[in-house]
């Protein structure tokens, strides 16, 4: 069996996937991309005096803003997380999480970490993407603005979607020399880049879907690290930050591209 065969074979087992899969996939995949949301906002309730005397002594804003800050981003977070669930104005709750994005990147002074900053740019991409998702012809919020085909502000939306969780992908690379570590990077870094041009994008993007799910569950078992380690929250971060990545893949699986990439214009070819 030659390799175009093989493509093709994989093509239609991802296909196959896709239609038993159609009616449950959309809500996974917002379950997985909100998660980081959704652990950050409860963190904030746990975590609650921690949160208000970090703000407080970095920024020298007071009791009360920085009370303020830790309540806006419990409910901020939680209240939009609900929303997207039960698919009540997700547009609106998908700006107020852009605001709490927004709002973090600066309050924490992540502008400054361009890894942090590339995560959180990534979780706007997958934001883009719930957008994307729940524009409709009848109920836009681009009602006003005239759609041209493949030049329609969902399909760059979809473009801005798949191309930021490339930056999310860039940081779970790990530099070290080891074989697996190597193969890791080659073979994912391969996939997300099909991903971004839109090439063979489903079936790139739910192969990277299975290979990101192996990863995070070997390397992310915070589980398995005590509660009071450091190491247990380093890991429950980067577990639910791959989630999300996963979330916004499984997004451009139930998706497809959009408009603007190489799947779509090879159907002009």
């Amino acid at each position: 069996m030659g390799q175009e065969d093989l493509m093709n074979t994989a093509e239609d087992v991802a296909d196959q996937f896709l239609r038993v899969t159609k009616q449950y996939l959309p809500h996974l995949a917002r379950l997985c991309l909100i998660s980081t949301f959704l652990e950050d906002g409860i963190r904030m309730w746990f975590q609650w005096n921690e949160q208000r005397d970090y703000i407080e002594a970095t920024w020298s804003c007071g009791y009360f803003l920085a009370t303020c800050f830790v309540l806006l981003n419990l409910i901020g977070q939680l209240g939009g997380c609900v929303l997207i669930l039960s698919r009540n104005f997700v547009q609106y709750a998908c700006f107020g999480l852009f605001g709490i994005i927004a709002l973090q990147t600066v309050a924490y002074s992540i502008l400054w970490d361009l890894k942090f900053l590339m995560r959180n740019l990534a979780l706007g991409g997958g934001l883009l993407l719930l957008l994307a998702e729940s524009r409709s012809e009848g109920k836009s919020m681009f009602a006003g603005v005239p759609s041209m085909g493949e030049s329609s502000p969902k399909q760059y939306m979809q473009l801005g979607g798949r191309v930021l969780l490339v930056l999310m992908f860039m940081t779970l690379l790990h530099f070290d020399s080891s074989f697996f570590s190597i193969l890791q990077n080659m073979v994912g870094t391969a996939l997300i880049i099909l991903v971004a041009i839109g090439f063979k994008t489903k079936l790139a993007a739910l192969t990277l879907v299975m290979w990101l799910l192996a990863i995070n569950v070997y390397f992310n078992a915070f589980w398995t690290i005590p509660a009071y380690k450091p190491m247990h929250d380093f890991l429950k971060y980067d577990f639910f930050q791959t989630t999300s990545v996963i979330g916004g893949l499984l997004l451009v699986v139930a998706l497809g591209p959009g408009g603007v990439s190489m799947d779509e214009k090879k159907k002009e070819w």
